[in-house]
């Protein structure tokens, strides 16, 4: 039996647009995405989340997923939280652990900023992602029903987050 390859989690570069948007484009779904999908023209980093807003891990070489940090508000008052906001991992590279190591170095890299906690929004039927976050500790903190409109349903926007001190 051979070993799973290990994911190589680094901060985002500017020269990671490109297969950023491409990898953002064959990943987005309803399953996991409220907003409509991303035009091919469309930037990956935008203003309020630039490559230093992102890790980005690697499979060989290969730049197979994301995870977005950010602030939950522009506001002061809680500038003690860091949210995840965004993460993907291509179709081929599911199974290797690497939603789980984007997990991981994201809570790091908020501890490492000094947040108090970091959070989420999840859609409720993405049941895989939910049990990712809650196996890496996360917990439900609150649930909006039906929330969303998507793809014909309605969907719930679970909230979950964990402390960091």
């Amino acid at each position: 039996m051979t070993a799973m390859p290990v994911p190589h989690i680094r901060p985002a570069r500017p020269e990671d647009e490109q297969p950023l948007r491409v990898l953002d484009r064959t990943t987005w779904s309803y399953q996991h995405a409220v907003a409509p999908p991303p035009g091919p023209d469309d930037p990956f980093f935008r203003e309020h989340a630039g490559p230093a807003d992102h890790l980005v891990a690697e499979l060989d070489g290969t730049l197979v997923g994301y995870v977005r940090l950010g602030f939950p508000t522009p506001l002061a008052s809680n500038a003690h939280v860091r949210q995840i906001r965004g993460l993907a991992v291509a179709e081929a590279a599911r199974g290797n652990g690497v939603g789980r190591a984007l997990v991981r170095a994201a809570v790091e890299e908020a501890r490492r900023l000094g947040a108090r906690r970091i959070t989420l929004r999840v859609l409720g039927h993405n049941t895989a992602a939910r049990g990712l976050y809650e196996s890496e500790g996360f917990t439900v903190e609150g649930v909006h029903p039906e929330e969303f409109f998507l793809d014909g349903a309605y969907v719930d926007d679970v909230l979950m987050g964990q402390p960091l001190h």
